[in-house]
């Protein structure tokens, strides 16, 4: 090892659930078809990996599998299986994935059937394309189950023989709630007391109180709600469903022959060349490698203004060429481009649970048992402790028992939670999982890296000079040969500047990186090194003139990096970021927001003031290494964990990964492209524009908002109903329409978090 290793450190910074909620069993009742759900799922679905407790890992699409009533059942079906080692579920998509031992899945398969539901594979999920025959199939009962509910009404009030009332009342329930009775029964047979379970009853009940005009338009309306419930359903479930639409299915690619054929997109390998017209859809990843054209990343990134491409620039699939034509090469597979990356993180994000969602989860285990047992008491203990009429309190009960049914509290959080997220994707903002969305609204803190995120990441060298007897052409030599062998901004201005001058580098032995500190190896068998103050300090060979000189660039907000000799510093070469105009718009909302910022850089300390002083920054901390940037936001999050607040971290989501890791919210910049940022930070930026964080932030107010809102129209509906019900003011029909019309208004009220 030379003598200049003795340092280890580089430059810088620089360097369950409720068993309540609406079935809806698409395939064989009165709700429409999601034929096409399953063709858009097939694209969702997570690709099948081997679990990590060994066996295998199957993921089935289950076409009626939309809310909570169908989770219960499957998993209590699937937990008494001793081949099932476990069960997640993803109600917005549809999909369930089991762990399970080998050779088990047509088993579980069947168990799954055995409750009345499809389990498909996606890959071999039936395409759209008789969605229309089978909508059509699907309305008929439900317009005549219509019809004779409300013919029913008519005899009846014009007092017509009851048989008459009677025959249209069970023809309408018949017609409309076949299915509903179907899937109830499952249910109690299951041991579960779903809205499917409680609506039979109380249909029933009517029917054997003598209510039967009342019996049928119950079934009706709540048929009728059902189909209306899973078209607003479809809207937030279909929203990711749009981003798998960007990426088109065909490309034009080259042949070994020279010619060019339009071909699956899928089908496409690596390095395969392909031509893109103007107005045209990116397929792929890759790398233009002829032609010049301006593309739209706005639906990956959201930035307004297109992107100049020339060769040996990135593009990515879902953008669009705008002018020109131009080839590229495939860098990556159909199911591994930045865009296929997005919709599996956002989909993955879709499946897990907030704290609010857990916390109603827990809260709907407890409410439908406990309406159930008070529906008994209010049927059974007046007649029989107060002589009241048994006609009476059992009516009462059974409108109690429609009343039993959280589904609209238990929907509205996932709804609204998968609203904002994919409001957030549409974006350019990659947030995974519910957790972050809602913790959002909590930062109050938030550390920035410096290059690459408060200023453009591309410094220009600006100043160089000899500090010794030495050519300074040969010190400019030395000094790129190593900077050649480094990706950081700082090496890579140096080696553009040396580059344009046509200075020849010398090749490097025994490189080594020193984290936070620089870089240094051994040209023509001595040894080197190039890095910051620090590096120099640690190496004893600064001096007073030197810190003079070094005192003066860095106030002027330059970055200093020098070359070490054995007989000391040979050379300095000083750059210079420009800060972005994004920046300071960024910072101003953050502190309209009530974020404290603080800059945690590895640069120096004047420059690192004088970047911060330009945007506005509260703090400014230089000379930090990874180490210090860890402890700083590990003492902030610490501070802030008493008052309930968030410390959050924005770097380049890969040199800063301690800190971002250990931050409430770690953000990473420009995450497009980059597979390590997008799967490790909790919120990816795809683009540098630090804009994006306090919109995130007001996205998860607005959230939050809403969540607050479904829940207490959701309880709020219920309470009025409930006293209704006691007092002997609510009906049956009424108590359907509360039922079904809160989970309308909670599911219609989180879709507005689309439009932000």
């Amino acid at each position: 090892m030379s003598p200049l290793s003795e340092t280890n450190h580089t430059v810088d910074e620089e360097q369950a659930r409720s068993p309540c909620g609406h079935g809806h069993d698409h395939s064989s009742d009165h709700a429409p078809s999601h034929a096409h759900s399953h063709a858009e799922a097939k694209v969702a679905a997570p690709a099948p990996q081997k679990p990590l407790n060994g066996g295998e890992r199957t993921v089935f699409l289950i076409a009626q599998m939309d809310c909570p009533t169908e989770e219960a059942l499957i998993r209590k079906k699937l937990s008494a299986m001793p081949s099932v080692h476990n069960v997640q579920f993803n109600l917005m998509q549809r999909l369930l994935t089991v762990d399970h031992s080998p050779l088990e899945r047509e088993a579980i398969a069947q168990a799954i059937r055995s409750l009345g539901f499809t389990a498909e594979l996606p890959e071999s999920a039936p395409q759209g394309g008789t969605a229309a025959s089978a909508r059509k199939s699907a309305h008929w009962p439900l317009a005549l189950a219509c019809a004779a509910a409300v013919a029913s009404e008519i005899v009846s009030f014009a007092a017509f023989p009851g048989w008459i009332a009677a025959s249209l009342a069970v023809l309408a329930v018949i017609a409309g709630g076949l299915g509903t009775y179907k899937k109830g029964w499952v249910a109690i047979r299951n041991g579960n007391l779903n809205i499917n379970a409680l609506v039979s009853i109380a249909v029933t009940g009517a029917l054997v109180l003598g209510q039967w005009p009342e019996a049928a338009m119950v079934m009706v309306l709540f048929s009728l709600a059902e189909l209306i419930e899973a078209k607003s359903l479809d809207r937030a479930r279909n929203a990711v469903q749009k981003l798998m639409q960007l990426a088109p299915e065909r490309a034009t690619v080259q042949q070994p022959d020279g010619t060019w054929q339009d071909v699956d997109a899928k089908s496409v390998s690596i390095n395969a060349v392909v031509r893109l017209k103007p107005g045209e859809r990116i397929g792929l990843d890759g790398v233009v490698s002829a032609g010049r054209s301006t593309v739209n990343q706005a639906p990956i990134t959201g930035e307004s203004l297109p992107v100049d491409k020339a060769p040996g620039d990135a593009v990515f699939a879902g953008t669009i060429n705008e002018s020109g034509s131009i080839e590229y090469r495939v860098t990556t597979l159909a199911s591994d481009t930045t865009l296929a990356r997005i919709i599996h993180a956002v989909s993955e994000a879709h499946g897990s649970k907030a704290p609010t969602q857990r916390f109603v989860d827990q809260f709907a285990r407890v409410y439908t048992p406990v309406i159930f047992a008070l529906a008994v008491l209010v049927a059974v203990l007046p007649p029989l402790l107060a002589s009241g009429v048994w006609h009476d309190w059992i009516y009462k009960a059974l409108v109690l028992l429609v009343i039993a049914c959280p589904c609209a509290l238990v929907i509205s959080t996932p709804v609204t939670i998968v609203s904002g997220l994919t409001a957030a994707a549409r974006k350019g903002i990659l947030i995974k999982g519910g957790s972050t969305l809602e913790r959002g609204r909590k930062l109050t803190w938030l550390a920035l890296d410096k290059t690459g995120t408060i200023t453009h990441g591309t410094p220009a060298q600006t100043d160089f000079e000899a500090l010794a007897d030495t050519d300074i052409n040969r010190c400019r030599q030395l000094a790129v040969s190593l900077a050649g062998r480094s990706d950081h901004p700082v090496s890579q201005a140096l080696a553009r500047a040396a580059n344009a001058d046509y200075i020849s580098h010398l090749p490097v032995d025994e490189f080594e990186a020193l984290p936070g500190r620089g870089v240094q190896g051994t040209i023509d068998g001595r040894p080197y090194a190039l890095g910051n103050h620090r590096l120099v300090e640690g190496l004893g060979r600064c001096s007073a003139s030197l810190e003079a000189r070094l005192d003066r660039l860095e106030r002027n907000g330059k970055t200093v990096v020098l070359l070490i000799g054995e007989e000391g510093v040979l050379a300095l070469f000083a750059v210079a970021d420009t800060v972005k105009e994004s920046s300071r718009a960024a910072i101003g909302d953050l502190h309209a927001l009530g974020v404290r910022t603080v800059m945690l850089s590895g640069d120096n300390s004047h420059t690192v003031a004088v970047i911060a002083k330009a945007v506005g920054i509260d703090e400014a901390r230089g000379d930090q290494l990874p180490a210090d940037k860890l402890t700083a936001v590990a003492e902030a999050v610490a501070k802030r964990a008493a008052d309930g607040a968030a410390a959050g971290m924005v770097g380049d989501g890969i040199n800063d990964a301690p800190a971002l890791a250990r931050a409430d919210i770690g953000f990473a910049m420009g995450a497009l492209g980059a597979d390590t940022a997008i799967e490790t930070a909790d919120v990816a930026l795809m683009d540098d524009d630090l804009r994006k964080i306090p919109a995130f932030i007001r996205l998860s107010k607005a959230t939050h908002a809403v969540l607050i809102q479904n829940i207490v129209l959701a309880l709020g509906i219920k309470a009025v109903f409930f006293v209704l019900a006691l007092t002997g003011a609510g009906t049956l029909w009424m108590a359907v329409l509360a039922d079904v019309g809160a989970s309308l208004l909670v599911v219609a009220n989180g879709l507005r978090l689309l439009r932000r």
